[in-house]
This record gives structure tokens, C-alpha cells and sequence, in this order.
């Protein structure tokens, strides 16, 4: 499950103060709720799992919460990294602020490269979320490790070959427990996540 300190991209990082951007409040509020779904925060050895991110503006560059951030009841822009380029052949990412990106930052950039119309991503973890949304949802690649190229370009893959534009939900196949959400902005991405919980627990057992 953990992933904090398990960054696998080069990072090329500027340790900056952040300016302070318009979504930090609803990235806060969206924080709490996956946390009290236990599908944010830290496992059983104080390692911390979870991240969100919004989209700066109309450009491919977004705010993601920082590594390590999910055993924070709030997050302030000392928390969260400004990610302003990449490049998935290269395994690279740019960002500045006080704290590095989330090891995930690779695959919340898949998805904002591939559709313009996206604002926002959570990916959290669940055991019970993951084996629910498995038996119908895309699933990436078992092969696709995560915060890697090869998971980037998987995402990428689901989106041409699946329904993922629509579902706007994957979970990770390689990945056990995880899974994306996503929206044009927060709101929608919560939305997305609430309503499949919801068809699980409606399910007959």
C-alpha cells in the first residue's frame, strides 16, 4: 500500500515557497472525506498513501498534494508541489515548493494529457473499493508498476481502448488496492467515487 519515499521518476525539483492557488480549500475538504473512507492517510507502519491533484489553470501543469503528505489531517501550500512539466519517455518531472510530488505524479499527468476537459484527479486505496470496481471497471496493466512510465502510457492505453473517458474511473491491476477517480474538477471526482461505493453496498452480498 505505502508509496511515500518510493518515488521512481528523476525529479527535478525547486524547493520554493508555493503562490497560493484556488483549489486548496476544496482539495482540503475532498482530503477529509477520503480519509474518513479510510482510502487516504497513513498504513499500519506510518507510511502515507492517497494523493489528489487540480489542474493549473488550462495548461498540462497541476498542484498535487506532496510525498509523504497523507498522514496530515490538512494540508497547507507547504504540503503540496506545483508539477510544471514532464516528459514519460524520460521518467523525469518538474515541480517547485516545499515538499517533492506525490510518487504518483506521473499518472495523475497521463490523465491530464490525455483529456483537456479533466481538473482533477484523487487516487486512493481501498481493499473492498478495489475488489468491487475490479468486476466491471478498466483495469491497467498487472505488468504497470505504479508512479512509472509504464503506468502512464497504460492510462493512456485505457483511455483509447476503454470507457474510462466516460466512467471516469480506473483501478490499477498491478497495484493492489489502488485506484483513480477522476473529474473536471474535484467535485466531480468525489461524485465518481461516491456513486460507485454506493452500487457496492447496495449490491446483495
Amino acid at each position: 500500500m505505502s508509496e511515500s519515499g518510493s518515488i521512481k521518476f528523476r525529479c527535478e525539483h525547486a524547493a520554493r515557497p508555493l503562490e497560493p492557488f484556488a483549489q486548496l480549500d476544496d482539495l482540503n475538504a475532498c482530503r477529509r472525506m477520503l480519509s474518513q473512507l479510510r482510502m487516504l492517510g497513513v498504513d499500519e507502519s506510518g507510511i502515507g498513501f492517497g494523493n489528489i491533484s487540480v489542474r493549473d489553470g488550462q495548461t498540462r501543469q497541476f498542484y498535487i498534494s506532496g510525498s509523504g503528505s497523507g498522514a496530515l489531517a490538512e494540508l497547507s501550500l507547504d504540503d503540496c508541489a506545483h508539477v510544471t512539466a514532464y516528459d514519460f519517455t524520460q521518467n523525469w518531472v518538474r515541480s517547485e515548493g516545499l515538499v517533492v510530488a506525490s510518487a504518483e505524479s506521473l499518472t495523475h499527468a497521463a490523465l491530464y494529457e490525455a483529456d483537456a476537459a479533466i481538473g482533477a484527479v484523487i487516487h486512493g486505496h481501498s481493499a473492498a473499493f478495489w475488489r468491487q470496481a475490479s468486476r466491471t471497471a478498466p483495469t491497467t496493466s498487472v505488468d504497470a508498476e505504479y508512479g512509472t512510465p509504464a503506468m502512464a502510457k497504460d492510462v493512456q492505453r485505457l483511455f483509447r481502448e476503454t470507457d474510462v473517458p466516460a466512467r471516469k474511473l480506473f483501478v490499477m491491476g498491478g497495484h493492489a488496492e489502488g485506484f483513480v477517480t477522476f473529474g473536471s474538477d474535484l467535485h466531480e471526482a468525489i461524485a465518481v467515487l461516491m456513486k460507485e461505493s454506493a452500487m457496492g453496498t447496495a449490491a446483495p452480498a
